[in-house]
């Protein structure tokens, strides 16, 4: 990689520089290889071994369902430190990209030793890539550029345009034709993406090239300790004859304190400046905001995917398809609807809601989605499958969530983050997403043990409440976040 030093004020990319059309097109195929993955996974663990699948019963697919997917976002912590010290944000982001190929290629390998260790590959890959790519957009815009904002929501269309051609692709060859095979196209997506962000490397920033913060010899030290420390965890694992659900409350207790922990430590730091630290404490309200928010978005994989596949007619105008095409439709009105939301950000100019305002926004349109399909459930519960428009109508509200939260989030990060621990935080915001996920996972593992309708209810009047408190405060919010929006 010899790049040169991008232009700011290049728009040769609709207007913003040409360093981020190879940033899409690498989220592009990331999020193709991702959501392809995430389309299958809880099927092929529910399917019965005579149909190929692995025989798991729910509450064992749910635990391993929600490791998964917590895991994938748990390690942007350790991958944003990795690019800020040791191996700048760029490396990060090329050694990500092949590790997910890897991975999903051991997972397109019909036998089920592969299995866990595929599923562990892609989360560290993952781990290296997705926070590191979006600091990078970050370091595409001068500070104050009016355009970040929008950059972002045009970065948040190439995840969604991987997002939406995924389930389409992966799904239709994982189910129609052979579940490994559905994996093994979500890794020549995504090895597409590690050819085109080579080639690209010429339009992003040199800097993003050298660590921020170079490790010093004491971190160096922690660095090889903890690489032996998780050696010898996996090696002590590997020896108890441990369940997925055993795991999965570890996971939980791990997350609870990696959580508090990481924000004492943070907050015990004393070479913040009065305002650096009013914004730390903003970046704590976001996280939590942000977890509570996943925890219901990220349910489209496990509690919505099953309730595709065994209550909703999946046939249109007698079409009959995958359950799993369901899970294209978040991503089809991201398309849609993204730059309809960057255009009203742009128009509204100063009266554009804060980000916690949009915090909000989101917690309740979630929240709501989630009373649609608890109806829904009840549709079912009387009358058998029902129709297809009680699912898009969750996935349109969870959409206009989304949009109010997830690019303002990521953008909110490298606004308010010290520009010396920029990888670090936006590791942070994508811990918020594996808390999120881990709690939609055990939600999962309750999908036969409670009545549908009482659970989804139990997850709308979650979010509903959690937008409403964080509501009351987003003034106070607002006001530490030192001129920020």
């Amino acid at each position: 990689m010899n790049p040169t030093t991008p232009d700011l004020h290049d728009r040769r990319f609709f207007g913003h520089p040409r360093g981020l059309a190879t940033l899409f097109m690498t989220e592009l195929w990331e999020r193709f290889s991702y959501y392809g993955t995430r389309a299958l996974l809880i099927l092929l663990m529910t399917a019965a071994p005579s149909a190929g699948g692995l025989g798991f019963d729910v509450p064992k697919a749910g635990a391993i369902y929600g490791l998964y997917t917590s895991m994938v976002y748990m390690m942007s912590l350790p991958g944003g430190w990795l690019a800020d010290r040791f191996l700048g944000l760029r490396r990060a982001v090329w050694w990500g990209g092949l590790l997910i190929a890897l991975g999903n290629a051991c997972l397109a390998v019909d036998d089920p030793r592969f299995f866990y260790g595929g599923l562990v590959v892609v989360v560290l890959g993952t781990g290296l890539l997705k926070p590191n790519v979006s600091t990078i957009v970050g370091q595409l815009y001068q500070p104050g550029d009016a355009r970040r904002d929008s950059g972002f929501s045009l970065f948040y269309m190439g995840i969604n345009l991987g997002a939406f051609l995924s389930p389409l692709a992966c799904g239709w060859l994982g189910q129609r034709v052979n579940w490994h095979l559905g994996f093994a196209l979500a890794s020549a997506g995504m090895t597409l993406g590690v050819i085109q962000y080579l080639a690209g490397g010429r339009h992003l920033p040199r800097t993003a090239l050298r660590p921020a913060a170079p490790a010093t010899a004491a971190e160096k030290r922690q660095l090889r300790f903890g690489l032996l420390a998780v050696a010898a965890a996996l090696v002590l694992f590997g020896t108890l004859d441990l369940t997925a659900q055993q795991l999965s409350d570890g996971l939980g207790v791990f997350l609870l304190l990696l959580s508090v922990a990481f924000f004492a430590w943070l907050f015990s730091l004393g070479h913040w400046t009065p305002v650096e630290r009013k914004r730390l404490v903003v970046v704590g309200v976001l996280f939590l905001a942000s977890s509570l928010f996943w925890c219901m978005f990220e349910q489209a994989g496990s509690t919505l995917n099953l309730f595709a596949q065994r209550s909703t007619r999946n046939s249109v105008f007698g079409f009959v398809f995958p359950a799993s095409w369901l899970q294209s439709m978040n991503a089809l009105f991201i398309i849609l609807l993204a730059p309809v939301f960057a255009w009203i950000w742009i128009k509204l100019g100063r009266r554009e809601p804060s980000s916690p305002a949009k915090f909000v926004c989101g917690l309740m349109a979630g929240g709501l989605g989630f009373a649609v399909i608890a109806l829904g459930a009840l549709a079912a519960d009387s009358g058998g499958r029902v129709s297809v428009l009680w699912l898009m109508a969750v996935y349109l509200l969870h959409t206009v969530g989304e949009l109010c939260l997830s690019p303002v989030g990521l953008s909110a990060m490298t606004k308010l983050a010290p520009a010396r621990i920029g990888g670090l935080l936006m590791g942070v915001w994508f811990l918020s997403t594996s808390v999120g996920n881990y709690m939609g996972g055990r939600f999962a593992s309750l999908y036969e043990a409670l009545p549908l309708p009482q659970l989804f209810g139990l997850v709308a009047a979650f979010g509903i409440v959690a937008g409403f408190l964080l509501a009351l405060f987003t003034r106070p919010t607002e006001r530490l976040m030192g001129g920020v929006k």
